[in-house]
């Protein structure tokens, strides 16, 4: 895969992208996890055969610009980022991978804009995390609180990049081939050696989250066809009691669980690419 920029309205975005098979292949938009960046898609992508795949760099994240001051960092302000990135790319239609964080906001693009959205993949979250009620105002408080602490945290320096990949190790349980890929992507030197490019803002708590049965609506309307990928065991956001719950919801929806950690389809990619199979493929054409 190829490095690339792209200027949408939401400033400079970064990514890797692979060149078509053929002018009629299928075209697939890849949203990484929440402060990772379009390297996490680096092993999957040599096992996916006939298609033109774009991992992008989320805003704020890998080689994407950080949104200027007060600007949103939500997953609803994530859903025009994406069209943004799509009108850029001149992809009318087109199909989502998500991992994690990007799983989540393929979601909610998939449920929003249906006549854009052909297929959905989601691996390892499908919707949103949800909040109960009665903590809206404890989010809402707590969320306030770090923003206005934030200018004053420092940002941590690695003085050689091992210590980033050790530290991305320990913080997300990751092998060190997997580490590597990310934290190459993911640093920006400075005095000293080097530190995340990632905007700081992207580590505040989300100041207001949907209900789950918002959730279950936006599942709900998730009408394109969708596969998603889990590992087991399951992470404590996503139990598999509420898995099962929300992949019920799809109207035109499968699940498939894979013993694996978190980031499955960067550890195990041949298992996440046989889960996958012809599912990007399957109808044949980038253009209805």
């Amino acid at each position: 895969m190829q490095p690339f920029s792209l200027d949408t309205a939401q400033g400079v975005v970064g990514g890797l992208r692979r060149a078509a098979p053929t002018p009629d292949a299928p075209r697939v938009l890849a949203l990484h996890g929440w402060l990772d960046n379009a390297a996490s898609f680096l092993p999957l992508s040599t096992h996916l055969d006939g298609i033109e795949l774009v991992a992008v760099d989320l805003p704020g994240h890998g080689a994407s610009a950080h949104l200027p001051p007060g600007a949103d960092y939500s997953f609803a302000a994530a859903i025009h980022a994406v069209l943004d990135i799509a009108d850029a790319l001149a992809w009318p239609r087109f199909m989502l991978l998500g991992h994690s964080m990007g799983a989540g906001i393929a979601s909610m693009v998939a449920a929003a804009c249906p006549h854009r959205v052909q297929r959905l993949l989601a691996i390892e979250a499908l919707g949103a995390l949800a909040e109960v009620p009665g903590r809206t105002v404890t989010r809402m408080r707590d969320a306030v609180a770090a923003t206005r602490a934030l200018p004053d945290k420092r940002l941590r320096v690695f003085p050689d990049l091992a210590l980033a990949v050790r530290a991305r190790m320990q913080a997300n349980g990751l092998t060190e081939p997997v580490a590597q890929l990310l934290v190459e992507r993911g640093v920006v030197a400075v005095d000293g050696g080097w530190t995340w490019s990632s905007d700081p803002r992207l580590t505040l708590p989300t100041m207001v989250r949907m209900t789950e049965e918002q959730v279950a609506d936006l599942v709900a309307g998730i009408d394109c066809p969708t596969r998603v990928i889990l590992a087991s065991p399951a992470q404590p956001y996503f139990p598999d009691p509420l898995r099962a719950v929300r992949i019920a919801l799809l109207p035109d929806g499968d699940g498939v669980v894979i013993a694996g950690s978190h980031h499955l389809h960067m550890e195990d990619p041949l298992a996440v690419a046989e889960a996958i199979g012809d599912f990007f493929v399957h109808e044949g054409s980038a253009v209805d």
